[in-house]
């Protein structure tokens, strides 16, 4: 345990001078002596650790939806390479390469508040063994074993015997009803926060085995920290519980204000965003203005949600803008470009449907087309009297019958010579 200590002795220092800062503070208000005093010590710490991490949970929301967005191409190259590994593996490292995806991002928090976690867990344990650390010296550890939580000392551990207990001026039973209650809060807010994850910021159209891995550590966590926590002095199950809410309010903030594209979490914002923009005819804020703009630039790729959003605000007479903006009076789809061309929401030129032609408008434009004379639409008879229609179907005089030119068919005669008519008996 000593050599554990020592390796993180560079930050049990800060840690314990962190904590006596927040002490001299609230002991003023509460009593230096009192669990009060010690336990705020503890949760403005958490605090204070979770505020400086805040860059890192950005980066970590970042990676997951990178990662969301890469399980399609995840999912090819294992069904590739599913019987070469090693080929598989130099895949993946390929993609993650390519798309500037780190899959270890998401674990940044937990990995970064690690050592504050080890560093008042020995701080918490050189208190309940006697032992001064870091700037707590003699006095300060005599305060600290004076202080309880609900009846419960702040060293005393699930585990702890009654012997133990009784030194640091409390009973088995306190200490293990106190610890009890916060391994179960733990756990609970750890499950919740998982479970709040998966039901509502996943993209449920696409199944891959990275939800499947999601819902297995939504049961796996909760078990790891109720197995763990009896073992974790009062004052640590005090810092986890308190992590735990800040991470669980943190992504609770993250899911209803920036949720991951289609998920129920983004149904639910759109139907809001949808309700204040009709009911103001405007977008408030970047962040809205940031929501609307990546949807105009998907077009064609939008998911059902986001479709449906276009559409209710088509209906309402508004049309998202390209930046981001809405403008009343337009359809979604019918937005006027700069040279007064019809756009599509997306700003795109719209395609104009040709108007339909008649029968004789499109044998006009065939004819013109051949360089032919256009036909006569006209069903009336020729313009010719009806008594020039026998002498032009005689033959020129000096003419033999079938020799020479053939005289042109009129109307509704038959082309090539005329077979004569029988005489009329009388």
């Amino acid at each position: 345990m000593d050599t554990i200590a020592s390796l993180f002795s560079f930050i049990t220092t800060p840690v314990s001078w962190v904590i006596v800062q927040f002490h001299s503070v609230y002991g003023k208000i509460f009593g230096p002596d009192t669990g009060w005093a010690w336990g705020l010590s503890i949760v403005s710490l958490v605090i204070l650790i979770r505020i400086c991490l805040i860059p890192l949970f950005v980066k970590q929301i970042k990676a997951t939806r990178a990662m969301q967005t890469l399980q399609p191409e995840m999912k090819k190259i294992q069904e590739r390479y599913k019987n070469d590994k090693q080929r598989q593996s130099e895949e993946m490292m390929k993609l993650y390469k390519d798309s500037g995806t780190n899959p270890l991002s998401s674990c940044l928090p937990i990995l970064a508040q690690s050592p504050f976690f080890f560093a008042l867990y020995h701080v918490l344990n050189s208190i309940a063994t006697g032992k001064t650390m870091g700037v707590i010296d003699d006095s300060l550890l005599a305060s600290a074993r004076k202080a309880h939580i609900v009846g419960a000392p702040l060293a005393a551990k699930f585990t702890d015997g009654a012997d133990k207990v009784a030194q640091l001026g409390a009973t088995l039973t306190d200490v293990r009803v106190v610890t009890a209650i916060m391994i179960v809060m733990m756990s609970a807010s750890q499950f919740y926060t998982q479970r709040q994850l998966m039901t509502k910021n996943v993209d449920t159209s696409v199944k891959t085995p990275f939800m499947q891995q999601q819902k297995m550590l939504m049961y796996v966590f909760p078990v790891m920290f109720a197995i763990f926590g009896i073992n974790f002095p009062v004052g640590v199950l005090v810092y986890w519980l308190t992590t735990n809410v800040w991470t669980m309010g943190q992504q609770m903030y993250v899911i209803r204000n920036n949720p991951t594209p289609g998920s129920k979490a983004q149904a639910s914002y759109l139907e809001r965003l949808e309700k204040h923009v009709t009911h103001h005819e405007k977008t408030r804020g970047r962040g809205e203005k940031a929501i609307v703009k990546a949807i105009v630039a998907k077009g064609r790729d939008r998911n059902e949600h986001e479709r449906k959003f276009i559409n209710t605000l088509t209906k309402a007479g508004l049309a998202a803008q390209a930046d981001g903006t809405v403008v009343k009076g337009v359809s979604a789809t019918e937005v006027e470009g700069e040279d007064g061309t019809p756009m599509t929401a997306g700003g795109a030129p719209k395609r104009q449907q040709p108007k339909r032609q008649s029968k004789s408008q499109r044998q006009s434009g065939v004819a013109k087309a051949a360089g032919e004379p256009e036909p006569k639409t006209s069903l009336t008879k020729s313009d010719e009297p009806e008594d020039a229609a026998p002498s032009a179907a005689k033959p020129a005089s000096g003419s033999k019958p079938g020799s020479g030119t053939r005289s042109k068919a009129q109307s509704g005669q038959r082309k090539g010579p005329q077979r004569p008519k029988s005489p009329s008996k009388k």
